[in-house]
């Protein structure tokens, strides 16, 4: 991979030029007074063929009797049960009061 460092004015003037080796692979970097601000790259060809069947064969392993019916209790605790999970008061980031100092005062508008 070749990897090109032009300042802003160059890349105004040769853009057309920049893209063609960008086309070709090249990775162009845009600096502005000779600090790195953007980089001008390639983007990823779309996908012509489909993906390959078969892929995660062999990484699930689906235990005995996965299928079998919930018994009664978890069937009552899954539509019955809390949706979220009771969380202990004063425990969420909005409901703290401020850590330092009193909190300021917006000033009336004149």
């Amino acid at each position: 991979m070749v990897m090109k460092m032009v300042n802003i004015n160059e890349a105004k003037a040769k853009l057309s030029e920049y893209l063609d080796a960008v086309a070709d692979g090249e990775t162009v970097i845009i600096c502005n007074r000779n600090q790195p601000v953007a980089e001008l790259r390639a983007v990823p060809k779309k996908r012509t063929e489909p993906r390959p069947i078969g892929l995660g064969k062999g990484t699930i392993k689906m235990l005995p009797g996965f299928d079998e019916p919930m018994s009664d209790q978890d069937l009552d605790q899954w539509y019955n049960g809390p949706i979220f999970q009771e969380e202990p008061a004063g425990n969420r980031v909005a409901e703290r009061p401020p850590e330092y100092g009193s909190p300021r005062r917006k000033k009336p508008r004149t």
